[in-house]
């Protein structure tokens, strides 16, 4: 078997790969539950060649996330379930379908208006899923509630941002972003008394809710969290790797230095920083 560029090919390799008596033990024995976490896993590493700006590393990552959507497609076609054709098919309908600016005769010719048009026809959607879903016997509605589409499975910080973004199309959210900080201040004070009592529960449950009220001042001015975090991780590695490069420098190994030693490396990595800005 050759590589190629047709999709088809792919889908060949994974049957092959799932086949009982001749694929791979490995490959054969996997299920949805078992993917998933390599599903996660390369979603992340495609985020990660692009903030590297790495576009090999981009192309090759797309390919691994193609591959889990293949996987799963293939293990759901064993079922009877689906197969990848139905997976194409339902995407591209609903993009058409989200899309009549594009694809058809629409009025909605700016970003807001897109946006109205797009949530309505959302809804349309959900109300033809609950009619599917009632006919195939299944429950009409797993997901109830109104917060009950922000999908647990997220990373933490994406499932905050989320269920405060759900809270607030009904309006409960906060006006402004200063009050959100003196709710910061409070959760603070939380947690040091929590740490004081020496109660790891507490501490654990008043950490959450400060990072929960980080996650909405995000929101608020226009800074998405999980952006915002892995910036600062960048930040941390690159900060941290001129400390370990001007010890090897000097002789010195991380091992040895003294706290006061790496610090005065991190500052010189901050003044390195701020005169490249």
């Amino acid at each position: 078997m050759q590589p190629s560029r047709d999709i088809e090919r792919l889908i060949e390799i994974m049957a092959a790969l799932r086949q009982p008596e001749t694929g791979c033990p490995w490959d054969i024995v996997q299920t949805f539950e078992t993917i998933k976490p390599y599903t996660i896993e390369e979603a992340y590493e495609v985020a990660d060649a692009i903030e590297r700006d790495d576009m090999d590393d981009l192309c090759d990552e797309l390919g691994d996330l193609l591959l889990q959507v293949v996987f799963h497609a293939r293990m759901a076609e064993e079922l009877g379930k689906f197969d990848f054709g139905n997976v194409v098919e339902a995407v591209t309908r609903k993009m058409i379908r989200r899309h009549p600016h594009v694809f058809a005769r629409s009025d909605a010719d700016t970003p807001e208006a897109v946006k109205l048009q797009w949530d309505a026809i959302k809804q349309a959607e959900k109300r033809e899923r609950k009619e599917r879903r009632e006919k195939r016997g299944l429950p009409a509605d797993p997901l109830r509630g109104h917060l009950g589409s922000v999908q647990r499975s997220f990373p933490a910080l994406v499932e905050a941002l989320k269920l405060q973004e759900r809270a607030a199309k009904v309006g409960f959210d906060w006006s402004e972003p200063t009050p959100i900080l003196d709710k910061i201040e409070e959760e603070v004070a939380e947690l040091r008394e929590a740490l004081r009592d020496g109660d790891q529960k507490a501490v654990a449950d008043e950490l959450g809710d400060l990072i929960f009220a980080l996650v909405n001042i995000g929101r608020h001015v226009g800074a998405d969290p999980e952006t915002a975090l892995r910036g600062t991780n960048t930040k941390f590695r690159n900060r941290f790797s001129h400390i370990e490069d001007s010890l090897a420098a000097s002789g010195e190994s991380l091992e040895a230095a003294t706290l006061e030693r790496m610090e005065e490396l991190w500052q010189a990595a901050k003044q390195i920083e701020r005169s490249l800005k």
